[in-house]
């Protein structure tokens, strides 16, 4: 995955060992009543994230709702610091382990403003078959982009 040069370095210092980086604004809406982002908003950037992530790997897992996909089965947030608008975040997104059918993505937010991190987590994704309506096994090629996670 080639480095993005659009980023400040104390982002790409800190999300260095993430295939992927997303970056989204914080929105004025994303707080709630306490003044901070709504702890939803930060499943909502994994999801972002996970998409991306995914994006980056070509196989013939996607996202068009037919055949062979993923399916969220587990998502962890762990929030480290609140976060305020106006900012913008840069979630790092990698595999991690991985059984049959299934991978742990590790989520990283970083918060441009603070310059640190504000949130770790995970999502476990699931390689569906949506038409016979079950987990199948993770294709040989995708396994092994996702355990490379660099290419």
């Amino acid at each position: 995955m080639p480095v993005r040069d659009d980023l400040p370095s104390a982002v790409t210092t800190a999300l260095a060992d993430y295939r992927t980086i997303t970056s989204l604004p914080v929105q004025w809406g994303d707080m709630d009543a306490f003044g901070h982002v709504n702890n939803v908003v930060y499943i909502r950037w994994f999801e972002s994230a996970r998409i991306d992530l995914l994006a980056s790997w070509p196989s013939d897992v996607t996202m068009d709702g037919k055949g062979i996909g993923p399916i969220l089965a587990s998502i962890k947030c762990d929030y480290k610091q609140q976060l305020h608008f106006p900012d913008t975040v840069h979630i790092g997104s990698k595999a991690g382990s991985m059984g049959r059918s299934s991978v742990v993505i590790e989520h990283m937010v970083f918060s441009e403003q603070q310059r640190k991190i504000a949130a770790t987590g995970t999502s476990v994704m699931v390689v569906f078959d949506y038409a016979a309506n079950r987990p199948v096994r993770i294709p040989a090629d995708l396994r092994q982009q996702m355990a490379g996670n660099s290419g």
